[in-house]
């Protein structure tokens, strides 16, 4: 699970407050049935010392076998009297049992060293959650882009690369290739990043989205160390997918572009996929971030040319207008 740290954390903090709740549910219930029932509190006090008192009992008896068998019955007679007065007080038999949310981990988020099922989902819908706040992920699904926008060769072009997008998504996995989405602005490289991402997410990978500009703000607060953030570029360079959008709309410098070359060359190594969208040419990228990142990255991924004659975003915009 290539989940950011901040992401991980949150799901963990889910589940604490879970088990903390079911905790504290659980003693309440408990103290009520107490403060009805005295003679179960003594009960339950005498059970809690007979699993201490086992092994001073087997150390004292020169008879472990008959010490074992009389600690047995007697916390069997009085587990039955227990369950009698639960009877009695209209109380069903796991009444003063800790109701977890996922009985499989107790609200832990692990089962035998793996993450539970509880902790996946819990990491997914956070994740979704991060990137529709920080994206249009609610209106960018593959049913929603339109080919109506487009006419003609760039028609049928954007048709294959809608097809592409949507069995990438389909049959994604971390040795999925990297994808070079280039093209004009409003073409619908973000839409389809962010669609691909959606359906990721939905396979419990875990997801890093966001524009250059974004992205390079917070490694320049990271840099110089002006709030307490998680390393962003650990996770940059460590997420299942990472989408870059919008490359070369950052204000550049030495150091971010650096950065970029050196997320670049990290995912290249760990062979994790990347999705980079640009609005800028092959000459533009070279004279922007060098010869030695353009060769990498078109050695390396595979590129979508988004082709079409209109800013796609500002035609929605006047029909919605229109409307």
């Amino acid at each position: 699970m290539g989940y950011s740290r901040e992401i991980f954390d949150t799901a963990m903090q889910t589940l604490s407050e879970r088990r903390n709740a079911a905790l504290n549910a659980a003693a309440l219930r408990r103290e009520d049935f107490y403060a009805r029932c005295p003679r179960a509190r003594k009960i339950e006090n005498e059970l809690s010392t007979l699993a201490a008192g086992t092994a001073r009992a087997v150390l004292q008896s020169g008879n472990t076998k008959a010490a074992l068998e009389k600690l047995r019955d007697r916390s069997l007679s009085l587990q039955k009297e227990r369950a009698q007065l639960l009877r009695e007080n209209g109380l069903p038999l796991d009444a003063l049992e800790v109701k977890y949310t996922c009985k499989l981990c107790s609200d832990t988020g692990f089962v035998d060293g793996k993450a539970c099922d509880c902790l996946r989902e819990l990491l997914r819908r956070e994740s979704l959650r991060r990137l529709n706040a920080a994206s249009p992920l609610d209106v960018s699904s593959f049913r929603d882009f339109s080919l109506k926008y487009y006419s003609g060769e760039d028609r049928a072009n954007m048709k294959k690369i809608l097809s592409y997008c949507e069995t990438y998504a389909a049959s994604f996995s971390l040795s999925s290739p990297s994808l070079l989405m280039v093209g004009s602005t409003g073409l619908g490289k973000t839409h389809l990043s962010l669609a691909i991402a959606g359906k990721v997410i939905e396979k419990n990978y875990g997801v890093l989205y966001g524009t250059v500009s974004s992205f390079a703000r917070t490694i320049e607060r990271e840099r110089f160390g002006t709030d307490g953030e998680e390393d962003l570029l650990t996770s940059l360079q460590t997420c299942d997918l990472l989408i870059l959008d919008d490359l070369g709309t950052e204000v550049t410098s030495a150091y971010l572009t650096s950065c970029i070359g050196e997320i670049a060359d990290a995912r290249l190594l760990r062979k994790l996929p990347t999705i980079i969208t640009t609005n800028l040419s092959i000459d533009e990228l070279r004279r922007r971030y060098g010869e030695r990142f353009v060769s990498r990255v078109f050695g390396a991924y595979t590129p979508l040319l988004f082709t079409g004659k209109n800013d796609i975003r500002l035609l929605k915009k006047s029909e919605t207008f229109e409307k």
